[in-house]
């Protein structure tokens, strides 16, 4: 769980802040102080850092300090007093991620703190590329035949470092890692990789993610901001699940594409960008094209090399070394050094139609090592399914009434489930969307649906 460390010495602002933070879903560690930050970052490595200018005899600048002297430096938020502007420059001059003057709007802290999070996951998702790339050491999807024609594709790609890639194949046969590798070979490695979910996003808000936006576009928007294909540098952008975009913004990112230049939102001027762009779907996007729900002239612009990846089920013959890998992660991650398959549980995975792909194989080996009483992971370990045995009881004959209709108890069901995952979410609709297995379009198309649009899930 992400962990945000507040720093402040006024209670009712440690603990409202907190409260706020804990119903959005993260882990909040409180100090009141410069010397309780210390402590508190002996026992726990804080994400993000949230602290007030103004600490008694200490400051902000001397938590932010402090902060990125830790070993997995997070990212830091100075809340300043308004009209306080150059101890905020103060504080960005040293290093602080933003800062947001009070009193604030609970929705743009907010924002802002996912921002920040999401750049500390990238930096950290660089580092992990770099030291990948620096080390020689392929990403570890397969060695059968088919993924080492994929393997020597990617090299070539990797060597064209400006040409638009489209990568396709089912869900959970590792596009995203297909795209990190591109960019770990290329010449742009060195640069950040930032993964974009065009599907997570409302339509507005992927815009002024994508292309950035001017201070005053929308409320909320309390500065310029660049987007990411202008702040990835010369990096590489993937656009994942960019079958989900909307109509009108796969008119404006053609064009961007096109022109190698972005119009921020609220602006009339453009930007130039270097960044690489990768684009990845789970979709045949001509089928889309044929139904009208993708443009053809996108299509082609983003299809300039397509790579399609492999499902696990065409080629079972890696299944055996991508345990391996697997049970070596798991092994070093539960101190239980020596884990591996018996025979029969190897034949048992073979022999299973992954419809996950290798995400589902991970998830099922993951399983097996923390249920299993010993290092040699024997068939019961295997969820039922796996297994070839029913995962419960024999179903009992059902009894269908007069009047029933099907239609209006799925539907009733589908309300129920809906409103639940809105609950959970704290009614944040692109977590509920995401506890679902649904994309945030399809999530919002059934609230609508249901008449559940503005609908307070308590």
């Amino acid at each position: 769980m992400v962990t945000v460390a507040v720093v402040d010495d006024e209670a009712s602002m440690r603990e409202f802040l907190s409260f706020l933070l804990t119903k959005r879903g993260y882990q909040v560690e409180a100090a009141a102080s410069l010397a309780e930050f210390r402590s508190l970052t002996g026992r726990v490595e804080p994400d993000l850092v949230i602290s007030d200018m103004k600490l008694g005899a200490d400051t902000g600048l001397d938590v932010l300090s402090l902060a990125r002297r830790l070993p997995r430096s997070p990212e830091v938020i100075i809340i300043t007093a308004y009209g306080a502007p150059q101890a905020a420059v103060e504080a960005m001059r040293r290093g602080a991620y933003d800062y947001v003057c009070k009193p604030f709007d609970n929705e743009e802290l907010l924002l802002l703190v996912e921002r920040a999070l999401e750049k500390k996951r990238l930096l950290t998702e660089n580092e992990r590329l770099r030291a990948v790339a620096s080390s020689g050491r392929r990403f570890h999807l397969g060695e059968s035949p088919a993924m080492q024609r994929l393997w020597a594709m990617v090299d070539k790609v990797a060597a064209a470092s400006k040409a638009t890639v489209l990568i396709t194949g089912e869900s959970g046969t590792g596009k995203e890692v297909v795209a990190q590798l591109i960019h770990s070979k290329s010449t742009r490695a060195a640069a950040p990789f930032v993964p974009v979910n065009c599907g997570a996003l409302a339509e507005g808000v992927l815009e002024s993610e994508l292309f950035g936006h001017v201070k005053g576009a929308f409320t909320g928007a309390a500065s310029d901001r660049d987007g990411i294909l202008v702040s990835a540098g010369e990096g590489t952008v993937l656009l994942d699940e960019v079958g989900e975009l909307a109509p009108s913004t796969q008119v404006k990112l053609l064009r961007v594409l096109q022109e190698r230049r972005v119009k921020p939102v609220g602006s009339s001027t453009e930007i130039a960008f270097e960044a690489r762009v990768i684009a990845a779907t789970n979709k045949s996007l001509e089928q889309e094209v044929k139904a009208g729900r993708f443009r053809e002239d996108l299509f082609f612009r983003l299809n300039v090399i397509n790579l399609e990846v492999p499902p696990l089920r065409a080629r079972a013959e890696d299944i055996g070394p991508l345990a391996d890998f697997f049970l070596a992660h798991f092994s070093s991650e539960l101190g239980r050094p020596g884990l591996r398959l018996a025979p029969d549980t190897l034949a048992l995975l073979k022999a299973y139609p992954f419809s996950g792909n290798v995400r589902q194989l991970r998830n099922i080996l993951e399983r097996a090592a923390t249920l299993s009483d010993t290092d040699v992971l024997k068939p019961d370990s295997l969820p039922p399914s796996v297994r070839g045995s029913p995962e419960g009881p024999p179903s009992q004959a059902v009894s269908v009434p007069a009047g029933f209709s099907l239609e209006r108890h799925l539907d009733d069901i589908e309300r129920e489930f809906l409103l639940g995952a809105l609950r959970q979410s704290g009614g944040v609709k692109t977590r509920a969307a995401e506890t679902l297995g649904l994309t945030f379009r399809s999530f919002r198309y059934r609230l609508a649906k249901h008449g559940l649009g503005d609908r307070d899930p308590s």
